[in-house]
């Protein structure tokens, strides 16, 4: 045997794979935080988009830590939102209503823009309650959402 047909090929499943980015992100996370504590300005880093493995992400994750506040959000499938252990630093999943995931966000951010109003929503704010409240009975039954 010799040749190419000599040299062992083993093929890896991508599964666990690490492509290195992660210390890079990470980095890059850290320059963000210095940027939201001297302008006020968020960053998003879209994991989902780059070359980044399931070994990538769980290093990156365990590095993260996993804070207090976690949210999901039931729209078109669900989010989750975890603040991480590093304060201004969020993962937020994006998942179809099968659950494949749509992205993975990490938002550097003192709160998620997804956990916002939405300002067009607040014009129908005070007209829903007023509706609420013009109906309503003390002790009795309310509106339903």
């Amino acid at each position: 045997m010799s040749g190419l047909s000599s040299i062992p090929v083993r093929v890896a499943a991508d599964g666990d794979a690490c492509h290195g980015n992660a210390l890079a992100i990470l980095h890059e996370v850290r320059h963000a935080l210095e940027r939201l504590i001297s302008t006020g300005e968020a960053t998003r880093i879209d994991l989902h988009a780059l070359p980044f493995g399931a070994g990538d992400e769980a290093w990156l994750t365990a590095l993260l830590g996993t804070g207090e506040v976690l949210a999901t959000i039931e729209a078109l499938g669900p989010t989750s939102v975890q603040e991480t252990a590093i304060p201004g630093v969020w993962l937020v999943d994006y998942r179809n209503a099968e659950g494949q995931r749509l992205a993975l966000h990490l938002e550097v951010t003192c709160i998620p823009a997804i956990l916002r109003t939405q300002c067009r929503e607040l014009d129908t704010a005070v007209a829903t309650l007023d509706t609420r409240l013009s109906t309503a009975t003390p002790g009795g039954s309310h509106p339903l959402s």
